[in-house]
């Protein structure tokens, strides 16, 4: 009997880590991915300014705003071409994102309400992304969520 409890515990211990999603989670992907959506968390920002990590102020996405830190939060390796792909930021404050890989560097603010995101079609290869907080050296709790759902 000792031995089946053990065994329980286990399975359901095994169960609850994979419903957890990640803290600075890779994340490696092919279309039709599952679970869609797939999630990671963080903590966004850090003491470097978006612009500087995005090299620019505004790209054709959004604003380079916020503060990050030096390293990015994830790395996104796509395994092919995605005819569309979605990232979004949720947290109870405002973030911004700082997307750079093939094709070039995407930032965004206020995608949807105060969390930021990117959508559109993904080239394969790896991309970094930063999670940035609007004051340098406030780092808040978030998720990302990936999907391929429009």
């Amino acid at each position: 009997m000792i031995v089946m409890l053990f065994i329980t515990s286990t399975v359901n211990a095994t169960v609850d880590a994979e419903e957890t999603p990640t803290i600075f989670g890779d994340v490696t992907i092919s279309p039709q991915f599952s679970p869609d959506p797939l999630t990671v968390r963080g903590m966004s920002g850090g003491s470097i300014s978006g612009s500087q990590v995005g090299g620019r102020s505004e790209t054709a996405t959004g604003p380079c705003t916020g503060f990050v830190d030096e390293t990015p939060d994830h790395t996104l390796a796509l395994t092919s071409k995605f005819d569309y792909l979605k990232l979004q930021v949720q947290s109870p404050e405002d973030t911004t994102i700082i997307i750079k890989g093939p094709g070039g560097t995407w930032c965004n603010d206020d995608f949807d309400g105060k969390n930021a995101g990117i959508i559109g079609e993904w080239l394969p290869g790896n991309y970094e992304v930063w999670v940035g907080s609007y004051q340098k050296d406030k780092y808040l709790p978030y998720t990302l969520q990936i999907t391929e759902v429009k």
